[in-house]
C-alpha cells in the first residue's frame, strides 16, 4: 500500500514539474511564430514599394536601357518577386500554427472556377511550349473556403510547369467521387526521386534543391497546399518516377 502511494506521489510530481518545464519552451514556440508573422507582415509593403518602383523605372527609362541593364533589372524583379511569395508562405504558415487562420466555407460550381484558374497559366504554358489538357465534369458543387481551394490549384499548377520541359504535357482532371471530389493534375516532367517522395510536403524541403532554387521555389507551396487540404478534411498525395512525370492528387468531400 505504501508502495502505491509513493509510486502516485512519484508520478503526480514528475507530471507537474514535466508541465512547468514546457511553459518555457512553449513561450518561446509562440514568440518565435509571433516575431515570425510580424516581421513577414513588415516586409510586405517594402516588398511592393520595390517591386512597383522597378515597374515604373522601366516604364519611363526602358527604351535607353542596355541589354545588360535589362537583365539585371529583371533579375532583381525576379528576386524581389521570390521574396514576396516567400514572406506571403511565411505569414500564411505562421498563421496557420496560430490557428488565427479562418476559412470561410461556402457552396459554390467548382468547374468554372477550375476553368478560370487553368486559363491564368495558359499564357506561361505558351512560353514554355506546354500544352494544357483539361476534363471537367459540366457542374460540380462543392462546399470549401473558395479562395483556399484556389491557391491549392495555382501552387500544383505552378509544379507542374516548373518542372515541365519544354513540348511537355500537363492534364487537369476534375471528378466526383460518392462522397468526394477528386481532382488530379499530372505533367511529363522530370518526376520525384523515391526517397524524397515522403518529404515533398515538409516545409523547406526541395527534392531538386538547386532546380529549385533557380525557379524561384523555397519548399512551402506544397506545405501550405497539404494544410489547406486537410483543414478541408481532404487528402493529397503524389504518384511519380524519374523521368516521367508526377501526379498529385487531391481529395476533398462534397460536405
Amino acid at each position: 500500500m505504501i508502495f502505491i502511494l509513493f509510486l502516485a506521489v512519484a508520478i503526480w510530481l514528475s507530471y507537474s514539474m514535466s508541465k512547468k518545464a514546457m511553459i518555457p519552451i512553449q513561450t518561446v514556440y509562440h514568440q518565435q511564430q509571433q516575431f515570425l508573422a510580424d516581421a513577414s507582415h513588415e516586409l510586405r509593403t517594402p516588398l511592393t514599394i520595390m517591386n512597383t518602383s522597378f515597374d515604373v523605372i522601366e516604364l519611363e527609362h526602358g527604351e535607353d536601357f542596355t541589354p545588360y541593364t535589362k537583365e539585371v533589372l529583371a533579375d532583381m524583379k525576379d528576386e524581389v518577386g521570390r521574396m514576396s511569395r516567400l514572406v506571403q508562405h511565411l505569414l500564411l504558415l505562421a498563421r496557420s500554427d496560430s490557428g488565427s487562420v479562418q476559412f470561410e466555407t461556402v457552396s459554390f460550381d467548382l468547374v468554372p472556377k477550375l476553368r478560370l484558374w487553368v486559363q491564368a497559366f495558359e499564357s506561361l504554358a505558351r512560353q514554355k511550349c506546354i500544352s494544357i489538357r483539361a476534363e471537367f465534369p459540366e457542374e460540380l458543387i462543392v462546399m470549401g473556403d473558395l479562395e483556399r481551394i484556389k491557391q491549392v490549384v495555382y501552387i500544383l499548377l505552378d509544379n507542374a510547369m516548373k518542372y515541365t520541359p519544354e513540348e511537355g504535357v500537363v492534364d487537369v482532371m476534375l471528378e466526383a467521387a460518392s462522397k468526394r471530389w477528386v481532382l488530379s493534375i499530372k505533367d511529363t516532367g522530370i518526376g520525384i526521386p523515391e526517397e524524397d517522395r515522403s518529404r515533398i510536403f515538409d516545409r523547406f524541403y526541395r527534392a531538386e534543391k538547386h532546380r529549385s532554387r533557380e525557379e524561384g521555389s523555397a519548399g512551402l507551396g506544397l506545405s501550405i497546399a497539404k494544410w489547406i487540404v486537410e483543414a478541408h478534411k481532404g487528402s493529397i498525395e503524389v504518384v511519380s518516377s524519374v523521368g516521367h512525370g508526377s501526379t498529385f492528387i487531391v481529395k476533398i468531400p462534397h460536405k
